[in-house]
Order: C-alpha cells, then structure tokens, then sequence
C-alpha cells in the first residue's frame, strides 16, 4: 500500500507554473529522494504534500486515503485534515524550533498537547530519542545553545515524537557547514536503515546515491526522470539530467 500517493498536481503562482501534472507514489519504507535545480518545483511539492501550500489541480491520498481531490470548483479538502496531518512529519533546511522552549519541551509540545497523550510517558520516549540523536545530554538546553547541526537533530527527534509514517526533509543540510552536515546525514541514514519512510528534498547526490531506494530528477515544474538511484546516476537516459548531474560533479 502506498503511504504517499500525488496524482496530476499543479501548483502556480501568478503566471510562473512552479508543478506541471506531477504525479508520485511512496511505498511504505522506501526512501526517495527528490534532486534539481534551485527553482526547479522540488520545496514546493513538498509543500502541497504536507498541506502548506494549497494544489491548483490533483489529488493527495495518504494510505489509499484522499486528503485532497478535484472538484467542479476546484480543489476540495478532506473535513479530517488533523488526522491526515498525523500520517507525516516535515524538517525544514531553518530547523523551526521553538526559541523560547528546552529542547525537550520542544518535542513533548505536539504529543502532549495535540495529541493528548500521557506527560510521563511522553517523556520517556522523547529522551529516547534525544538518546539516538546523541543529544540525552542537551533536553534541557534552549535552541540558540546549540550548534546547527544540533538545532537539525533536536527538529528531526521532534518530527519522530508524533510517530509519522512518512518524513519529509527539505533539504535539511542546506543551512549547514560541511562538518555538521555529515552528523545530520548520518541520522537520516541511520532512520533509513530503520525503514522509515522518507522523501528527501536534497542537494547532496552522494547521500541521496547511497541511501535512496528512488531518486525522482525534477526541472522546470515536472519530473524529467526516476528511476532507481544506479539507473538514475550510472544510467542516465535524459540529456538534462546529464548535464544537471555533470555541472554537479564539476562544482
């Protein structure tokens, strides 16, 4: 069953047509990454999956299930956004955090007050988790305390906390240094490894060779190729994902 599901989706904004009839599909615990050039519809797909942005045309199913559809009068949205919003969690490149918060209340907020669930045990697994991210030692640290690539652990745990099904990270390494970068990618790695579902908005074609079951190369609003990320990068078929991949290399 696929946990992600977009068919035919457009999206402008005044007369730039930043998605062209895109059309997606996530299997449960596969990792996909989306690759392209700035401009190219990659942040803004990812956007109308997680309901940001609102679709010109198209729908949005998670589990089989339409969270969005085409109606005489445009778009229509499912009257249960809250439960379809429990299906996913987003990271974005600026991390997101809340400033005036601990880290660890950082990521007990949603659980605890969204979903009502019990502080305690909330608690437990959310120091669970800033364990994995090597971080147990920073729950009561504020944001600006951190490094950035601490900051980026610190929002990926608090995405976990909800228990989504589906992650999404636009590009999550882009506000970062070298160093710091590669102690992110080392935690996406290790949730792949795990099976979670991803979809990867990224700039770093090794990582995204390495970890993804499916690399999607976007352009100018559509989907140019996909495929397998040894097809997609040792195979490649579109002259334009050559020349994006070859001006990549050469950087």
């Amino acid at each position: 069953m696929s946990v992600l599901e977009m068919n035919n989706v457009k999206k402008s904004f005044g007369s730039n047509n930043v998605l062209k009839d895109i059309s997606i599909k996530v299997e449960k615990g596969e990792v996909v990454s989306v690759i392209g050039p700035s401009g190219s519809g990659k942040s803004t797909l990812l956007r109308c999956a997680t309901l940001l942005e609102t679709m010109d045309s198209g729908t949005l199913s998670y589990n089989d299930t339409k969270a969005a559809w085409m109606e005489e009068n445009g778009i229509r949205y499912t009257k249960n956004l809250n439960e379809v919003r429990r299906h996913f969690g987003l990271v974005f490149q600026n991390y997101n955090l809340f400033p005036h918060y601990s880290v660890i209340k950082n990521l007990m907020d949603a659980p605890v007050s969204v979903m009502k669930r019990d502080k305690d045990e909330v608690r437990r697994e959310c120091m669970e988790l800033l364990s994995k991210m090597g971080l147990e030692d920073k729950a009561d640290a504020y944001p600006c305390q951190l490094s950035g690539g601490q900051q980026q652990r610190v929002s990926i745990a608090r995405a976990l906390a909800m228990k989504p099904e589906i992650l999404f990270f636009d590009e999550p390494t882009s506000a970062l240094d070298p160093e710091l970068t590669g102690e992110v990618l080392k935690v996406i790695k290790e949730l792949a490894e795990s099976n979670m579902t991803m979809v990867i908005v990224t700039h770093e074609m090794s990582f995204a060779r390495a970890v993804s079951d499916k690399v999607i190369f976007m352009d100018h609003g559509v989907i140019v190729e996909q495929g397998a990320p040894e097809e997609l990068f040792g195979n490649t078929r579109s002259e334009r994902t050559k020349q994006f991949l070859q001006n990549y290399n050469n950087i």
